[in-house]
């Protein structure tokens, strides 16, 4: 999907210095954010839309409060707030030729141009990460500033990282109706932590440069690893306490919303046909089934690649022995690998080889080279289990 990515967008000039937007990346727009924006406007099953359609759609009043932890949508109160939540997002699928977007009256109408990319960015925060990382490089590039970015990433100087705001900030200055640095030094980090992240570097952190390596967490809107929050200055224990806890609730719905979204792919992709043909899989399949059980593994509960979508029979008589749902059958969980890894061969766009064995890694304990063939990958794997 990365080639497909970067040559649909070799049709499209994003020179900043042409369109004067400064809506090509915004403060609100993070993986996580794009992704699930992404994945609403799928579910909302029309073309077109508006930012009001998709902020008023049930299914966003479903998953978005609980998630980020903020008020109801229906909140009066907080509507200016959602409204930047939903508009940035769209208004970079936009920019990126992912939507169309036409003034009528005194409202945008967005159209889905590109649902396979689309479909793609709302899998998961990966896919959003490697889209993001594609379009801003094509973004810089053809404003013809890639090359202060290109600087500092070869030699991590605290005097590169000033140059390098430094420049951005005049650039947008120059060339967008942003009038402020302030604004700019919020979606300075949006552009940097993603490319940052993905070439293994150094980054933004509070507007100076990064410590640290940019890393997976620092680029989210949530915060997924509740035990990293430390206690501010001023701030009672109760109140610390609480924040902890309004975060352990955030994560838990996030955990529930990726894992019901990925079995909804997975359905989606395979019904109504089991992916493991066997002597049960006559019938129509409508199980999803965690190959390595989320209650032992909530590591890789919500990875694609360790679902498979079976029939009734396969699920409570085969995969758990008796029905107990407690219990893995491990020779069937064995045919349950081989099969999901025929369906990863084959669609290739959804799935990937890296998270499949990434599923193997911490399902067997077992490090399998990323350069093996699939049928390489399923000799060893009978190899294990037969062991």
């Amino acid at each position: 999907m990365k080639e497909k990515i970067i040559d649909y967008f070799k049709n499209f000039d994003f020179d900043i210095k042409k369109t004067h937007s400064a809506r090509f990346i915004d403060q609100k727009v993070t993986p996580d954010v794009l992704s699930i924006i992404s994945d609403i406007i799928l579910m909302y099953k029309k073309e077109c839309f508006t930012t009001t359609d998709i902020r008023n759609f049930d299914y966003s009043e479903e998953i978005i409060s609980e998630i980020f932890g903020k008020p109801s949508i229906k909140n009066p109160k907080t509507q200016n707030e959602y409204d930047k939540f939903f508009a940035q997002p769209i208004k970079l699928l936009a920019y990126a030729n992912i939507l169309t977007e036409e003034k009528k009256g005194n409202r945008y109408e967005y159209c889905i141009k590109n649902r396979e990319i689309l479909e793609f960015i709302s899998l998961k925060e990966r896919n959003a990460i490697i889209f993001l990382e594609i379009y801003l490089e094509k973004v810089l590039k053809d404003s013809g500033i890639y090359l202060y970015f290109n600087t500092f990433f070869n030699s991590q100087t605290k005097e590169n990282f000033y140059n390098l705001k430094t420049n951005f900030q005049k650039f947008i200055l120059k060339n967008t109706p942003i009038n402020g640095k302030t604004e700019i030094n919020r979606i300075f980090p949006k552009i940097l932590n993603v490319l940052a992240y993905r070439k293994k570097t150094k980054g933004t952190i509070k507007g100076f440069l990064s410590k640290d390596i940019i890393n997976f967490d620092k680029l989210m809107y949530n915060r997924k690893n509740f035990r990293d929050i430390k206690k501010r200055k001023n701030e009672t224990r109760e109140e610390f306490e609480n924040r902890v806890l309004l975060q352990q609730k955030k994560q838990k719905a996030y955990t529930k919303y990726s894992i019901d979204k990925a079995k909804r792919i997975v359905y989606n992709l395979h019904y109504p046909n089991s992916e493991l043909q066997d002597d049960f899989s006559n019938g129509e399949a409508s199980q999803v089934h965690h190959i390595f059980m989320k209650s032992d593994y909530p590591q890789i509960a919500s990875f694609l690649e360790n679902l498979i979508l079976l029939t009734a029979t396969q699920h409570y008589t085969k995969a758990h022995p008796n029905n107990n749902t407690k219990i893995i059958d491990k020779d069937y969980q064995l045919l349950c690998l081989l099969a999901k890894s025929n369906s990863i061969e084959k669609y290739t766009e959804i799935y990937s080889k890296d998270d499949f064995l990434y599923v193997l890694k911490i399902g067997l304990n077992v490090e399998f080279d990323k350069k093996l063939e699939f049928d390489t990958i399923r000799k060893k794997l009978i190899e294990i289990y037969n062991k």
